[in-house]
């Protein structure tokens, strides 16, 4: 188990990383892709958009350290679930909303094997938080001090 929960972390964190990386400075490009799933109003979806980037880099960078590794998982999973139930409404709406998950570039639309990916990589980031920290995080060399 703490083998998996290593290799987990360390690629549902890379992916967070370069997800995150992509979407920096395109925020007005991740605005209209919130927007495009008709669930929040204006007012959120552009700070949303300023901040979502970064927060994706700052919780890939602690799962990939297994830093506060518990706690992130846990964020992590709530955030994959928020994003497929967002899909999963966009798909039942008949709205062809693009995801914008790695950035501007990303052409991906809403879709049942979008929410299924996002289900999965929830349950990922649940399986990290029970087996966390695993093997290699800085959470086992700060309980040691």
């Amino acid at each position: 188990m703490n083998a998996a929960v290593l290799v987990l972390r360390l690629l549902l964190g890379g992916m967070l990383l370069v997800a995150g990386l992509l979407k920096v400075g395109h925020a007005a490009n991740l605005a209209a892709s919130i927007a495009g799933f008709r669930l929040l109003p204006a007012a959120v979806a552009g700070p949303l958009a300023l901040a979502l980037p970064f927060i994706e880099i700052l919780l890939g960078a602690y799962l990939v350290a297994g830093l506060f590794t518990r706690a992130t998982a846990w964020i992590v999973a709530a955030q994959f679930f928020i994003y497929a139930a967002a899909v999963a409404s966009a798909v039942l709406r008949h709205i062809p909303a693009n995801c914008g998950c790695f950035g501007p570039g990303d052409a991906a639309v809403a879709d049942w094997p979008h929410v299924a990916v996002d289900c999965l990589f929830g349950a990922a980031a649940i399986f990290i938080a029970v087996g966390a920290p695993g093997p290699l995080a800085l959470d086992r060399k700060l309980r040691a001090a």
